[in-house]
Formats: structure tokens, C-alpha cells, sequence
């Protein structure tokens, strides 16, 4: 169900409320993890009381195949009971960032992180070190070690970049302060930083915040948008050197990475870790640049509908079609998405509702909660969703894009062991973004006029142009400004500003009026701490439109093939997990093909676009 509204008729977000006002059934059950505070403060204790308990097999792995089993079994218990405390902690403290509980909460946790990892350092080399043929022989003698065969290999891979085991316990117990300037990014961020009040529509004022923003960037009112805009820059321009000195702290402790490790660049390194080539980071750029006229193109049209004598950056949200603005609740879009991935058939639909009933999701909207949106968890627990819902159609996508997230965590947890009981983040954002491609499917084939389907297309564009033009461009800038740092380059806000500028111009073209607050964007995006994260946004929309499109045509073999790479984890290597289920991103016309997509639906857009003139 859902139903139509102006813009000039939405309610304007409320002032926020606090934490402890939110209704129970808003937020996510963490009591499926700790019932209560003293049960992770008595889990916390018998972990701490054990941290050195793995150190007690080193140097005697090659003892006996019982010994190496009994090491990696002990590895993985002191793992697991670690990062359930982890999700407790640091999705309590989400719920509200300024809350000091859970501050203190999350700073004593992540020095026992930094304590076990470093006691945990030996492990690997020692692994490593470990002659082949003994290994085999190991597996030979004890066959539940066969079921670590790809670990194992996965260990040996690494083991040209891996340092002695001091030197690795050293790089270990630093993983705090090599951590600090994403931790004071996200302090400042979402706890400190506050922005001037806007005026809505009505010329009321009203609250500014992150989750706020892109309510307002939607706004009709080119005025409220421009408002918006310039409070978000202001407050991040105020802090563009504290911000520019905690990304340059970020990359330095890359560069120090792979300086020490031996690599020829972070993006080796990063990419490495995952058994990426990195010819998928090129052909991926490439492949976006050369169709970067299609972009341009879309952002003409845009200007063309809008009636824009100049088009700026904060009219790029905006829905293009007027007089109509699809709105719902949360239990509106709870049954549109039960229909919209009924094509994953019915198991998936069942676990699907598993998400609502045992309230996986966190979708207030409340004073101090982080912003944006994510799916979490770990092995023992629920798979998290934190969201905050505003009832856009917008809201509705990344609704869909968590679950895919979620029921991707469920599905691998429940059909393999702890060891590969994650997916790399390679294959991380292909499931999330194949729910957001079916939605789009679903919305145009129930669609009851010319200008809802216009409604969708265009959402879809949009969509697909932040997740495969705007994070190609924040790839391109990432790979930059470390290859930057390498060459000695200093990371100031200037030279940052500068160059963000520079690749904003080009991405967009000069149908776009340049705002040279624009150029201040990357002091605003936490992925640039993650480390090479970003470009797999984009490389997974590519993936995932592979799948999508096999589910629609082909039905069930496609099904089963795509459950099986929700089942797969980390398995197998990355790329070999997407060609077993059909998709190889060793070849860019799995790029080209979704570009290929965009370019239909932008041509769909410029004829719907006439006939509803």
C-alpha cells in the first residue's frame, strides 16, 4: 500500500526525541545478545581473564594434528565471544553516540580488541611456517582440519607480505591508534558537530542534522535545498583542517601498512587481502570514465525538467517528477518488499519476515543516533539493521538494501562454520543492491500511471548514479590522494579540496553549475576511512544487476544459483565465490552491461519525460 504526497504537504521532520522516548517496538532487540548490561560487563570479564590463554599453543602447532585443531578451535571461541561483546557494545552505543555509558563501554572493548589481536599475532606466521606436506598429513590424520583447507591457504597466501610474529604482535596491539582518526571522525561527526536551523517550506524553522539532510535536499523549495546545503558545509568547513588531518592520519596508517609489509601501494594491499586483482579497480574506473557522457547527459536532462537556468550540486536529489512523492510507513513498506523479493522464493521470503518479527531493525529516529545506515551483528548473533525512516521512497531502498545485507549475513552464518562465516567485502554490497534492483522491478510493474513509473525510473537513476558514477568518482579520488601520501604529498585541506573539486567537474559536466562548497565534500564521507571500500559500491551494483536480471528471466536455476552465493561466505576466493553462481568480474562487460542498463532507463526517463510535458 502506499499513497501520494506533496512536498508542500509532508509533515517536517519533528524535533528529535531522546533515546529513552523512542516506542520498544522502533528498536532492535539487543537483549537476543546480553539480556541486560551486567551480562556483557560478566562476559566482558571472563574474556579479559582469558586473553592469554591462545599463547599457550605457540611454537607447538606442528606437534600433532589434536594440538593445531585444539589451537584453531580456542582461536575461534576467543573470536566469537569478542565480537558478540563487539556488537552489543558499539550498536548500544549507536543508539545514541553521546551517551558516555556506552562510550566508556565501547573504549574498554576496543582495548581488549587491541589486547587479543596482539596475542592472537603469532598465529598466522606460525601457520604459515608450517611445511605443506605436514599440513596435508595433519588433514590426513584428523579430517576435521579438511575443513579448514581454504583457511589454511588463505593464511599461506599471505605469507610473502606477513612480518615475524613480534613484529606482528607489535602492528596488533597498535590497532587502537591506528583506529583513532576514524573513531575522532565519528565523534566529531555525528556527537559534536551541530548545524544552524533551516527555514521549511512554510519559512518555519526548523532542526538541521544528517539524517535530516537528504529530506531536505529533496525539498521542492530550491531555497530549503540551498539552506540545507549551506548549513551542512558550513559546520564541515568550519572543521575542514581537523578533518583533513584525520583522513591524511587515516591514509599515513596505510601507507605505513604497506610500507612495512612490503606491498607497492595501499591499493595493492587493500585489494590483496581479498584476492582482488587489481585490474577489477582499473577496468572499473575506465569503464565508468569512457561512459561518463551518459552522466553528463542525465544531468542535462535533469537540468532540462527542472526548468534550471543554472543546475547546483544540492538539486542533484530532487525527485524530477512534480506533484508526486510516494510516502510510507514502516508497515507499508514492510509489505511491499515481502512482494518485491518474493522472486528469492519462499525461504527467502520466510527469513525475510524473521528480520520484522524478531526486530532485527532499528528504524527511530532519535537525538544523538549515528547517521546513515547499516546492517551489523556477528556469527553468534541477529543480523542488525540501524536506519532511521523519515517514510521516503528513498528510505524504502535502503530498507530493501540492509535486509540484503542481513539475510546475505543470515544465510552464510547458517550454512557455514565460524571460519568462513563472513563474506569478504568484495561480495558485501552485491546482495543488498540485487534487493534494491527487484524493488525497482516490482514498483514499474504495479506502477498505476505514466508518472509513478517516471517516479521510479527516476529513482533508479539516481540510485544508480551514487552507487555507480558518485562512487567510482570517490574510488578515483581514494586511489589519488594515496597515491598522494606514497609520493610524500601532504593531505591538507587545500590540496584535498582542490583535487575533489577537480573530479567533481569532470563526473558531472558543465551542465552543472560548480559549487565551490562542493569541493569540501570529502571532509563528510566516513568511507574514505575504510580503506578502499568504496569502489566495491559500484563493482557490486554491477554483480548484482547480473543476478537480478537472471532471476527475472531465468526463475528458479538462477535462484538457486544466487542462494548459493548467499550461502557461499568466504568459502572460496571472492571472484571464484561470483563465477561458481554465473557472474565474472574479471571481465568489465559485467560493468558495460550495467552501464548498458542505465543508459535504457535514462532513455525510458527522456521519453516518459515527453509524454508527460
Amino acid at each position: 500500500m502506499r499513497f501520494k504526497l506533496n512536498k508542500e504537504e509532508m509533515k517536517e521532520p519533528a524535533k528529535q526525541v531522546k533515546r529513552s522516548e523512542v516506542p520498544l517496538e522502533q528498536t532492535w532487540d539487543m537483549t537476543t545478545v546480553f539480556p541486560a548490561l551486567e551480562d556483557w560487563e560478566k562476559a566482558f570479564e571472563d574474556l579479559a581473564a582469558q586473553k592469554d590463554s591462545g599463547t599457550r599453543y605457540m611454537g607447538r602447532l606442528t606437534e600433532s594434528a589434536d594440538t593445531l585443531y585444539e589451537a584453531v578451535k580456542g582461536r575461534e571461541a576467543l573470536m566469537g565471544d569478542l565480537w558478540k561483546l563487539a556488537t552489543y557494545a558499539f550498536h548500544r552505543s549507536d543508539e545514541d553516540t553521546a551517551d558516555p555509558v556506552f562510550l566508556a563501554m565501547k573504549g574498554r572493548l576496543g582495548a581488549l580488541i587491541a589486547a587479543l589481536m596482539g596475542e592472537d599475532a603469532w598465529f598466522e606466521p606460525e601457520v604459515a611456517d608450517i611445511p605443506q606436506e605436514t599440513l596435508e598429513r595433519f588433514m590426513g590424520e584428523k579430517p576435521e582440519l579438511t575443513d579448514y583447507r581454504h583457511f589454511f591457504d588463505n593464511i599461506l597466501r599471505v605469507k610473502k607480505y606477513q612480518l615475524s610474529a613480534k613484529e606482528e604482535a607489535l602492528l596488533a596491539k597498535a590497532s587502537q591508534i591506528f583506529s583513532a582518526p576514524d573513531e575522532v571522525f565519528g565523534i566529531l561527526s555525528d556527537a559534536d558537530m551541530t548545524f544552524e536551523s533551516i527555514r521549511n517550506e512554510k519559512g518555519q524553522e526548523v532542526e538541521m542534522s544528517h539524517s535530516h539532510y537528504s529530506v531536505y535536499l529533496e525539498s521542492r523549495d530550491p531555497r530549503v535545498r540551498r539552506e540545507a546545503f549551506a548549513s551542512m558545509y558550513k559546520s564541515f568547513g568550519q572543521f575542514r583542517n581537523t578533518c583533513a588531518a584525520t583522513l591524511a592520519n587515516a591514509i599515513r596508517v596505510n601507507t605505513y601498512n604497506k610500507n612495512v609489509r612490503g606491498f607497492d601501494s595501499g591499493r595493492q594491499a587493500a585489494l590483496f587481502m581479498n584476492a582482488i586483482p587489481e585490474s577489477v579497480y582499473d577496468s572499473l574506473l575506465e569503464a565508468v570514465n569512457e561512459r561518463l557522457p551518459l552522466l553528463h547527459r542525465y544531468v542535462r536532462l535533469r537540468k532540462k525538467m527542472m526548468g534550471a537556468e543554472e543546475l547546483h550540486s544540492y538539486d542533484m536529489y530532487v525527485s524530477l517528477v512534480e506533484d508526486i512523492d510516494p510516502h510510507y510507513s514502516f508497515d507499508e513498506a514492510k509489505e511491499i518488499l515481502f512482494k518485491a523479493l518474493a522472486p528469492l522464493g519462499e525461504e527467502y521470503v520466510r527469513i525475510l519476515g524473521k528480520a520484522f518479527d524478531e526486530r532485527w531493525i532499528d528504524w527511530a529516529v532519535n537525538a544523538g543516533k549515528r547517521s546513515g545506515a547499516y546492517s551489523g551483528g556477528s556469527y553468534s548473533t541477529n543480523p542488525f539493521i540501524l536506519i532511521s525512516w523519515q517514510g521516503t521512497l528513498d528510505n524504502l531502498y535502503t530498507l530493501a538494501h540492509e535486509l540484503g545485507h542481513s539475510l546475505h549475513s543470515y544465510f552464510t552464518r547458517k550454512n557455514q562454520p565460524f571460519q568462513y562465516g563472513d563474506y569478504p567485502i568484495f561480495l558485501a554490497e552485491i546482495a543488498s543492491t540485487c534487493n534494491e534492483i527487484l524493488l525497482t522491478d516490482y514498483l514499474l510493474k504495479t506502477a498505476e500511471d505514466d508518472k509513478m513509473r517516471a517516479a521510479v525510473v527516476n529513482h533508479y537513476l539516481d540510485g544508480f548514479k551514487g552507487t555507480v558514477f558518485r562512487q567510482t568518482q570517490f574510488a578515483e579520488f581514494e586511489y589519488l590522494i594515496h597515491q598522494a601520501d606514497e609520493s610524500g604529498v601532504a593531505l591538507t585541506a587545500d590540496f584535498l579540496s582542490e583535487k575533489y573539486g577537480e573530479l567533481n567537474k569532470k563526473y558531472y559536466g558543465e551542465a552543472l553549475t560548480f559549487d565551490p562548497d562542493i569541493a569540501n565534500e570529502w571532509a563528510r564521507i566516513p568511507h574514505f576511512y575504510y580503506n578502499f571500500y568504496v569502489f566495491q559500491y559500484a563493482t557490486g551494483f554491477a554483480a548484482a544487476t547480473a543476478f537480478a536480471q537472471a532471476i527475472l528471466t531465468e526463475g528458479q536455476p538462477a535462484v538457486d544459483r544466487y542462494l548459493g552465493f548467499l550461502a557461499s561466505g568466504s568459502s572460496d576466493w571472492p571472484i571464484d565465490v561470483l563465477k561458481k553462481a554465473g557472474v565474472d568480474m574479471t571481465q568489465a562487460e559485467t560493468v558495460v552491461r550495467a552501464l548498458d542498463a542505465f543508459e535504457r532507463s535514462l532513455g525510458e526517463m527522456e521519453a516518459l519525460t515527453e509524454k508527460l510535458q
